[in-house]
């Protein structure tokens, strides 16, 4: 069908129009943006969130010039970044390139993490600078998170007015965006984002595959299975970190019973089932706690399809190792968000300790996969969850693989937020 001249003109103009918007687009995004984050290395998951916002500023600001601010990227951790992402900066503290990355960026975007970490290295940005900032997928909670009571202490309201000047506030959990409008955040965009997390690519093929060949662990045939204590016992691995008798006196109080349901669980599951059981770390001290608190209290006829791994890994040989697994269980946040980022099924369960983050799995749609320890009646119904992940992994995939869509469409909304924050 030919067109007459005034629709030509008409659809001529519209096309000048698009790209004329595009250009203007392009122009508003940020050109250098730096990112404050790398907490530690001592837990994959916190070396996980990095890479995670740097893949998604890689695929929605391909041309942003990204500096990474970070506070720990030791044990290789720097090195990981830089063979993912060549053209990344890495401006430490003290050094020339974060006096360079102050000058020319843009935009400061805080990371993923349990609060507003670096509070004030976001306030000295905007001392110095005077340039916008944004927050990318925290949890903010008060300090008793099953508290209704909202305390206004000095923090509180410092916190609260450092997160309004933002430019956008993405909270990785809803409690945590009532809990910011509850004290009085006053941000012109405060949503739900996901954790950071969940877009980490990182992998390390060749070291899982080592492994789990060492193991006799086979594609598909596996779970996962991460112990937690209430508390990081820190002064196990971190010179600086004094004993504290007050949370290693709860971690003992509360131990058998926070690992008593996933014991279970894995009896159930070798029982039930052809599959094995891999007892994996998140963090520097949950070899021994695995070691200790499940796999020696295994009956011995499930305990020789069990697999204790003995050493921490880094986050692209955990990523290999999920991937390759059937799903995973266990009292940990960041595996499961792993897992669910490359559409492993993954059960969460929580206690009071851990703040409001584990909440996120109802956000996206995984709130039956999701677990009170200091819930009674959420106890019970963790073995059977687990073992029906098991026994129907055709439903447990597609169910991973719904929340996975659901994040990944969330993504794509808070980069384009991203996009227009320097405009």
């Amino acid at each position: 069908m030919s067109l007459n001249r005034r629709q030509f003109l008409a659809q001529a103009g519209l096309a000048t129009t698009c790209v004329a918007l595009s250009q203007a687009s392009a122009l508003k995004s940020p050109q250098s943006i730096l990112l404050r984050s790398s907490w530690q290395t001592v837990n994959i998951g916190d070396i996980a969130h990095t890479p995670g916002v740097l893949r998604l500023l890689e695929t929605y600001l391909p041309q942003t010039q990204v500096y990474l601010y970070p506070s720990n990227v030791d044990n290789g951790v720097d090195q990981l970044l830089t063979n993912r992402f060549p053209q990344l900066k890495i401006a430490k503290k003290g050094s020339r390139l974060l006096d360079e990355a102050y000058e020319r960026c843009d935009l400061m975007l805080h990371g993923s993490g349990p609060s507003l970490v670096a509070e004030r290295d976001v306030v000295d940005w905007q001392q110095r600078t005077g340039k916008p900032f944004g927050v990318f997928g925290i949890t903010l909670a008060p300090q008793q998170s099953s508290s209704t009571i909202v305390e206004s202490t000095d923090a509180v309201k410092a916190t609260a007015s450092v997160l309004s000047d933002a430019e956008f506030v993405f909270f990785r959990d809803s409690k945590s965006l009532e809990f910011a409008k509850q004290i009085g955040v006053n941000c012109p965009v405060m949503e739900f984002g996901p954790d950071g997390a969940f877009a980490c690519d990182l992998r390390d093929d060749e070291k899982a595959a080592s492994f789990l060949q060492a193991n006799n662990l086979q594609t598909g045939k596996f779970l996962c299975c991460i112990p937690r204590l209430r508390y990081t016992p820190y002064w196990k691995i971190k010179e600086n970190a004094a004993f504290d008798p007050v949370k290693h006196r709860r971690n003992e109080e509360m131990k058998e019973h926070d690992h008593a349901p996933l014991r279970e669980a894995i009896i159930e599951v070798i029982r039930n089932t052809d599959l094995k059981v891999l007892l994996c770390p998140e963090d520097r001290t949950q070899m021994e706690i695995g070691r200790e608190l499940l796999y020696d209290r295994l009956p011995s006829d499930v305990v020789k399809r069990v697999v204790w791994r003995p050493d921490y890994w880094l986050t692209g040989e955990a990523v290999s190792t999920y991937t390759r697994s059937a799903g995973l269980f266990g009292n940990e946040m960041h595996s499961p968000i792993l897992c669910i980022g490359h559409g492993v099924p993954a059960i969460v369960c929580r206690f009071s300790e851990q703040t409001s983050k584990g909440y996120m799995w109802q956000d996206i749609g995984l709130g039956d996969w999701l677990f009170d320890l200091d819930n009674n009646t959420q106890v019970q119904r963790i073995v059977p969850t687990v073992l029906n992940m098991a026994q129907d992994p055709e439903a447990a995939k597609n169910k991973a693989l719904r929340a996975k869509q659901f994040v990944e469409n969330r993504h794509k909304e808070t980069m384009q937020r991203l996009q227009k924050a320097s405009s």
